[in-house]
């Protein structure tokens, strides 16, 4: 039996804004429920302060440049309207058209 996609309820124009200013924290990840990948995120950015602060600015670099890429790729996946909430629905931009069909 298919069923028909349910779009997320958090909003589009919040969660690209919180990518695109505050990603390299996590902050957007927060927003739409992902609580592991929100953690990962702002524990990199942290590890990126603390490597810098003791000297270490090769690790320091490749830290931030994972989280940096890393939010890159969100911030285009929400931009596209690829990306889900932690409920498992799609975060959809302003008059997408949702498949119909099974989800998983």
């Amino acid at each position: 039996m298919a069923s028909v996609e349910v779009p997320s309820e958090k909003s589009y124009g919040i969660a690209v804004v919180l990518s695109a200013v505050f990603g390299v924290l996590g902050i957007q990840h927060f927003y739409l429920g992902r609580w592991i990948e929100a953690t990962i995120d702002l524990g990199l950015a942290i590890a990126t302060l603390v490597l810098f602060a003791v000297g270490e600015p090769l690790l320091a670099f490749a830290t931030a440049a994972i989280d940096a890429i890393h939010t890159f790729i969100v911030t285009i996946m929400l931009l596209t309207g690829s990306f889900r909430d932690g409920k498992g629905r799609l975060v959809c931009y302003p008059g997408q058209k949702l498949n119909k069909g099974d989800s998983r």
